[in-house]
């Protein structure tokens, strides 16, 4: 069985041309609470708002790093830079040489290419990293918006569902 492929590297901030993707801090958690606060952020991701305080604690998780050795978690927040302001999250589960993809971006910011453009920057960072070799996102069927972005990231939908998303991909290498 091959040793898996466990990245050595930390998330970086990654510059766009509206945004700083920020490696998630727990000190985001208070501001993040108010960005993700809209009930309908959830309607295809499932669950409700986080009170600041459960955001600090999933935050604490997820800075942590992931209790899988052979499992890297990246977590970012998007800071807009005109406005000074935190206005989503991506993140990158990495497993062997393949990374899962995942964005939201709040409601108030929403419409602006917010996720399209954070998701570009993430991707070709990704890209930049010689051991993966594919990107996956799953998308709700009924969520055009991130199926759109997904598509302008350069994934290709496949057709496939798994657990009731389709699965979304982009190869970096062969």
């Amino acid at each position: 069985m091959p040793e898996p492929i466990v990245p050595a590297w930390a998330a970086e901030v990654i510059a766009t041309t509206r945004l700083d993707l920020l490696p998630l801090r727990v000190e985001h958690a208070r501001e993040m609470a108010g960005v993700l606060s809209d009930p309908a952020l959830h309607a295809f991701i499932g669950g409700a708002p986080a009170a600041p305080d459960a955001l600090r604690s999933r935050y604490e998780r997820l800075v942590g790093g992931s209790p899988d050795p052979a499992v890297t978690w990246w977590n970012w927040v998007l800071r807009h830079r005109e406005d000074a302001c935190l206005v989503g999250t991506v993140q990158a589960t990495v497993t062997g040489d393949v990374v899962e993809i995942a964005w939201v971006v709040g409601t108030p910011w929403q419409r602006r290419g917010f996720a399209g453009e954070a998701v570009r920057g993430l991707v070709e960072w990704l890209g930049r990293q010689p051991r993966l070799r594919t990107v996956v996102a799953h998308v709700h069927p009924g969520h055009l918006a991130s199926a759109a972005v997904a598509g302008a990231a350069g994934l290709t939908g496949t057709g496939r569902l798994e657990d009731g998303e389709v699965r979304w991909e982009l190869p970096l290498r062969t």
